[in-house]
C-alpha cells in the first residue's frame, strides 16, 4: 500500500549512507593511474567493510539462527564422487517415486521392498511382486536405455516368501501375546474397574 512504509527502507538508507561516506569522492581534475588504483582499492575496502557490517548486524538480529542444517555435518561427504549425485539428491529431497534412471529407482524400491511385501496378505501376491521386481532389474542391467550402471541385486523368490511368512508369523505371535496380556490385566480387575475401563474406551 502507498501509505505504509517498509521499516527496512530506513536500514537500507543508513547502509547506503555509510557506503557513500566510506567511498572517496572523485576530484574534479582527471586523476592519474596511481590515484585511480588507490581509489579503486579504497572502494573495494569500503565495500568489504559494508559487507562485514551487514553480516554482523544480521548475526545480532538473529537472521542466521535456526537455519536448516545448522550444527549438522554436510551430507554425502563420505561417498565417492557420483556424476548423478544431483539427480539422486533431488529424488530424495522431493520424495519422487517412479522417475529417474532405473539404477536409482530400483535402488529405492529395493530398500522399501520388505515393507511393501509385509503389507500384502497372500504368498501369491508376494511372488508376483518379487518376480516383477526381478524382471525389471534384469532388464535395467542390459542398459538399453542408458544411465548409470545397475547394482541392485535380484531377490530369491522362494527365500523371500519364506522370510515373509516368518515375519508374518512373528507379528501374529506378538499380537496374540498383547491380547493375552490385555485379557489377563482385564481379568485381574474388579467388576467396577472393568466397567470404568470399558467406559474409558
Amino acid at each position: 500500500m502507498a501509505g505504509t512504509k517498509d521499516p527496512r527502507d530506513s536500514r537500507l538508507n543508513v547502509a547506503r549512507y555509510q557506503v557513500d561516506k566510506l567511498t572517496p569522492t572523485a576530484d574534479a581534475a582527471e586523476p592519474d593511474k596511481s590515484d585511480a588504483n588507490a581509489a579503486g582499492q579504497s572502494m573495494i575496502e569500503a565495500r568489504a567493510q559494508y559487507v562485514e557490517m551487514a553480516i554482523q548486524q544480521a548475526i545480532r538480529r538473529g537472521d542466521f539462527d535456526n537455519l536448516p542444517g545448522a550444527g549438522k555435518p554436510l551430507p554425502n561427504l563420505q561417498n565417492a564422487y557420483d556424476p548423478d549425485w544431483w539427480i539422486r539428491q533431488k529424488i530424495e529431497s522431493e520424495k519422487i517415486t517412479g522417475l529417474g534412471p532405473p539404477a536409482l529407482t530400483l535402488r529405492t524400491e529395493h530398500a522399501a521392498l520388505d515393507a511393501r511385501l509385509d503389507a500384502t496378505t497372500s504368498a501369491e501376491t508376494v511372488r508376483e511382486i518379487l518376480e516383477d521386481f526381478n524382471r525389471r532389474v534384469i532388464a535395467a542391467r542390459r542398459q538399453l536405455q542408458g544411465g548409470p550402471p545397475v547394482v541392485t541385486p535380484t531377490r530369491d523368490v522362494a527365500a523371500e516368501v519364506s522370510a515373509w511368512r516368518e515375519r508374518r508369523d512373528a507379528r501374529s505371535r506378538v499380537l496374540a501375546e498383547l491380547r493375552e496380556r490385555e485379557a489377563a490385566a482385564l481379568a485381574a480387575l474388579t467388576w467396577r474397574e472393568r466397567r470404568r475401563a470399558r467406559r474409558g474406551q
